[in-house]
């Protein structure tokens, strides 16, 4: 389950000495600038960049894949955020899953396009329950992810692992069915780290982080 906290950003963001802290409602407001000014689509039109110059030297073979994760990488839930006011909310969070709200992250989406007419597969591999498959898939293509080979989701054993041994399993189930992971793509350290990732691609999020 996602540990949600305000990354403050003090070192990045502003100047302050080690035994200084920052309001939480300056904090806040920092993040809201980061994403609302544009900040956050010129970071991550930056990644993506680098991105594709990566995966532009990769030999495509039948079973090449890249894993991609779901929130805050494929979809954006930076208005659920805002409405948590930065915290969570566990029904919030639910209601806000259910009904489809989660936008595609268009930068996102371009290097999965790009992918996919290089002829390598992709696969959403997410931290979200096996109870929100179904939407979550709905919300995937109903904003133009289509053409993934599958979506994985938790199930309830797989529910006991930390995010990084869960994903960590998944990609060495794929890889021992035949596909080959050339990439991985995801906003935590976690959806990355661990045998078969492949290239590594970190999405920034300032919202949350996943132990």
């Amino acid at each position: 389950m996602k540990n949600y906290f305000l990354l403050f950003l003090i070192f990045a963001l502003i100047s302050c000495s080690s035994n200084q802290l920052v309001n939480l409602r300056t904090a806040k407001d920092i993040v809201k600038d980061y994403y609302e000014s544009g900040k956050y689509n010129e970071e991550i039109r930056t990644v993506i960049k680098d991105a594709k110059q990566k995966f532009d030297k990769v030999e495509v073979n039948k079973n090449s894949v890249v894993i991609f994760d779901v929130d805050e990488t494929a979809l954006n839930n930076y208005g659920l955020a805002k409405q948590m006011d930065f915290g969570y909310v566990y029904d919030l969070n639910k209601k806000w899953n259910e009904e489809l709200k989660a936008p595609a992250i268009k930068e996102t989406q371009d290097l999965y396009f790009y992918l996919l007419n290089k002829g390598i597969k992709t696969i959403f591999l997410t931290g979200r329950n096996s109870n929100e498959y179904d939407v979550t898939y709905k919300n995937l293509i109903q904003e133009g992810y289509t053409g993934f080979d599958t979506l994985i989701t938790q199930s309830k054993e797989d529910q006991k692992l930390k995010a990084q041994e869960f994903k960590s399993k998944i990609r060495t189930e794929l890889t021992n069915k035949g596909y080959e992971i050339v990439g991985t793509v995801g906003d935590q350290w976690t959806d990355l780290n661990g045998p078969y990732s492949g290239i590594q691609i970190k999405l920034p999020n300032y919202l949350y982080e996943i132990k």
